[in-house]
């Protein structure tokens, strides 16, 4: 961790959304931990860090970790279950009231996704720095553009997990061309390697190699071209085991007559179906590789959770996996089938042992909590000096 002089910033990190489980505080923080981890980080890099953020049924207040979360009920908003539909046309007026009252040195939005509150927060804390991060938003078209324009044209920063993903937001003036952009990736995990024959025992997975594919099967994460890249790993690997994790599975049925139709995946693929996320600690921990040829990424948490775990991945080769990954494993263009095979193929013919030292090396230079704690330190001191 970095160290830091001086006395830290204030700073308060912002989320506009109302859970829509409408969980109390104590089950919301549990079931965030992204959002704890990175805070914790934060007051551990020296910063001091107070999350305000809505409640779907009353105030709370609660310590941990070095930050302060302040529950904000927003009765009008909340109680209607709609927030994202409303939250276009208004903003959560006690959360910024609250806002206000902390003396922040620096606010840091999560998300674009409520432009009226970012516009809000600039008005109500006109010389106070304003950082908006992004979670995997898209470009906005038609009238939703024109209100990102209005909303931040004011704003001192963004950020996002690489930086060559704000360029389509600069190009098309949704952002302002003249705003600093940040580096600093979402969210990390607390995954650690562990003994891969016990994993593999408690998994029931194995392969040689043994590789995991997670995520929708959906055409962003394009099963059907690791499937193609698949066949051909088995030609050469015989011993090539794939397993498949998925929740949301709009393309199933194609996936199904795809493996069915091939005498090759059929006795190499298993379609495992979803599971608890803390499990997925074991999967990662069985496997020697991990695939994920996604073509739109903000920030892949299963990518991250591999790393941690000393998996390496090989995925595709777009801005956020480019940022993730560094040098370690394969980055692939998007739906080469070819090309994912052979980087399959030259992955698994690596030591097995310099392959995982080299994937957890990576998390713990680039992408662990601390990291991103030490890289939102220096965000706010620079953003402060700017100010």
């Amino acid at each position: 961790m970095t160290a830091h002089g001086g006395e830290g910033p204030r700073v308060v990190q912002v989320l506009t959304q109302v859970d829509p489980h409408r969980r109390d505080p104590e089950a919301m923080l549990r079931a965030w931990p992204t959002l704890t981890g990175v805070a914790a980080a934060a007051a551990r890099a020296g910063v001091r860090v107070t999350v305000v953020l809505p409640a779907a049924r009353e105030d709370q207040l609660i310590e941990r970790d070095g930050v302060r979360y302040q529950f904000l009920h927003e009765a009008s908003v909340a109680s209607r279950g709609a927030w994202s539909r409303i939250a276009a046309h208004r903003a959560p007026t006690r959360l910024l009231r609250q806002i206000a009252a902390i003396g922040a040195d620096v606010v840091h939005l999560h998300g674009f996704v409520h432009p009226v509150a970012a516009h809000r927060l600039r008005a109500t804390l006109p010389h106070v720095p304003l950082l908006v991060q992004d979670h995997a938003s898209l470009v906005p078209t038609g009238a939703r553009r024109l209100l990102w324009r209005w909303a931040f044209r004011e704003v001192d920063g963004i950020a996002f997990a690489a930086r060559e993903q704000a360029v389509p937001f600069l190009e098309s003036g949704v952002l302002p061309r003249s705003v600093p952009v940040f580096e600093v990736v979402e969210g990390s995990t607390s995954f650690t390697p562990g003994d891969r024959e016990a994993a593999r025992r408690a998994t029931g997975i194995s392969g040689d190699p043994c590789i995991l594919w997670t995520g929708r099967l959906d055409a962003n994460k394009d099963p059907l071209t690791a499937l193609d890249a698949f066949e051909r790993v088995v030609a050469e690997l015989p011993g090539a085991r794939l397993w498949c994790r998925y929740g949301d599975a709009p393309m199933l049925g194609e996936v199904e007559r795809r493996v069915a139709a091939s005498p090759a995946l059929r006795a190499s693929v298993t379609l495992l179906g979803a599971c608890r996320h803390e499990e997925m600690e074991h999967h990662y921990r069985a496997a020697d590789l991990f695939v994920q040829p996604s073509h739109r990424e903000g920030c892949s948490y299963s990518t991250i959770e591999a790393l941690a775990c000393g998996t390496t991945p090989v995925v595709s080769d777009i801005p956020s996996m480019r940022r993730l990954v560094g040098d370690v494993g394969a980055l692939v263009p998007i739906a080469d089938a070819p090309a994912l095979a052979a980087a399959i193929v030259q992955q698994a013919r690596r030591d097995p042992a310099t392959r995982r030292a080299a994937a957890r090396a990576r998390f713990d230079a680039a992408l662990s909590f601390d990291r991103i704690g030490s890289d939102l330190r220096r965000v706010y001191d620079t953003m402060r000096r700017r100010a």
